[in-house]
């Protein structure tokens, strides 16, 4: 039975104290006995009283205190959690996955907030929020120059925009302070999957030929045109939110290249890795499969909107 909220805790101090039984008192509040007992044992006062600012006070401190958070004290539980936490996963993306790998033992479902409150209570507190997604504002809007088969997004097909297939991508660049160094970036609409590379510079050209290299090796299945083989869409200047799909994987990206990261600096070793371990996290919106999974067809994953 769920706890009593704030406005039954004011009904019971006030027929508590008008001398009600708590037999009279459940009946009132649709309750069971035993619950407002229990309640009156809890969280009434030494002298047998009941105050209903107070008693609400320690069942709050309590709910904060209570060991949901011990289930995070199962070895194999928490070796999983903390080495997802430590390759950047959020607390929902754990639990889902979780669930998901492991839907017969329920020793491995923990719930999201149970993790916030493992992480919060944990004397390593700083280094595990360390991992957790930074903010930010989103990166100015990218030159599309030339880079060949580049569609405005008006011109993208329904099928695209429902994404009901692989092989259509968005592109983005993001730059570094001073606009010195930057990354290209192209996003499956459908899988979320990445691709990303370093910019020397951000001339059209050079963006066009870092975009091909990038695409190239993309499998001819997935391929949507003619030439390279690949449609890639790109938003008009200044309205970032006809590509929800790069902003989102963009922001994903800041968390290891902050503002003010000098791309000329991150190895190509790093920016793998870096992508990899995004292409390896589970999303929500694919029902807690990865991008990878999606794209090269090892699952069949609901669309993400």
């Amino acid at each position: 039975m769920a706890q009593l909220n704030m406005r039954e805790r004011e009904i019971v101090s006030q027929l508590w104290a008008a001398g009600h039984s708590r037999k009279a008192i459940a009946e009132r509040l649709g309750r069971s006995r035993s619950t407002i007992s229990r309640e009156l044992k809890r969280n009434g006062a030494a002298d047998g009283s009941y105050w209903a600012v107070t008693a609400q006070e320690q069942a709050v401190r309590r709910r904060r205190q209570r060991p949901l958070v011990r289930k995070l004290q199962r070895p194999e539980l928490n070796a999983a959690v903390r080495s997802r936490l430590s390759r950047a996963w959020s607390p929902d993306q754990i639990a889902g996955r979780l669930r998901k790998d492991h839907p017969a033992n329920a020793s491995f479902h923990v719930a999201p907030q149970t993790i916030y409150a493992w992480v919060e209570q944990d004397e390593h507190q700083a280094h595990w929020q360390s991992f957790f997604r930074r903010g930010g504002r989103p990166p100015k809007p990218p030159r599309t120059g030339q880079i060949p088969r580049q569609v405005q997004i008006d011109g993208r097909p329904e099928a695209a925009n429902r994404r009901e297939r692989l092989g259509d991508f968005e592109g983005d660049t993001i730059v570094s302070r001073g606009q010195r160094s930057g990354l290209v970036t192209v996003v499956d609409r459908r899988s979320r999957f990445l691709l990303a590379a370093k910019l020397k510079d951000r001339t059209a050209g050079r963006t066009r030929r870092t975009m091909e290299k990038l695409l190239k090796n993309v499998s001819p299945a997935l391929r949507l045109a003619r030439h390279l083989g690949i449609d890639v869409y790109f938003a008009h200047p200044y309205a970032s939110w006809e590509r929800g799909t790069s902003e989102n994987t963009n922001r994903l990206l800041r968390q290891y290249y902050p503002k003010g990261t000098d791309f000329a600096a991150v190895s190509h070793y790093d920016l793998a890795s870096t992508v990899e371990s995004i292409n390896q996290r589970p999303r929500k919106c694919l029902g807690y499969q990865t991008p990878s999974e999606v794209f090269f067809g090892n699952s069949s994953s609901p669309r993400c909107d």
